[in-house]
């Protein structure tokens, strides 16, 4: 089953930078477009950005020019790479292919505060 894990969340300060990771089984990765989605308290789940298996990439307007997606597809991971954070980037974020499988990973949490 396709399963996927999550790393890098953290406490930062505004204007602060992190790179998420994710780690993927269970499927061809290589083939896949993938995305990463957020959940911010008391919102639902929003797709943040994408990335095709040629690393061709789409973002959500509100972390353009901000976030940067990327995938290693020799390694099976993807990342997201987070600067210039706001407290309004603050979310439980979660890997998953686009479209969205049936599985969740736990997520990670990111929270921007100071």
């Amino acid at each position: 089953q396709v399963r996927f894990v999550e790393s890098g969340g953290a406490l930062v300060q505004p204007g602060g930078s992190l790179r998420l990771s994710c780690a993927v089984s269970g499927t061809i990765f290589r083939l896949l477009t993938m995305g990463w989605y957020r959940q911010a308290p008391g919102k639902g789940r929003e797709l943040v950005a994408t990335i095709t298996s040629g690393h061709n990439t789409n973002y959500e307007d509100s972390v353009k020019g901000r976030f940067a997606i990327s995938r290693d597809n020799v390694k099976n991971r993807m990342y997201l790479q987070m600067n210039s954070l706001k407290p309004e980037d603050t979310a439980v974020y979660y890997c998953n292919t686009n479209p969205q499988s049936n599985y969740w990973g736990q997520g990670t949490q990111v929270a921007v505060s100071s």
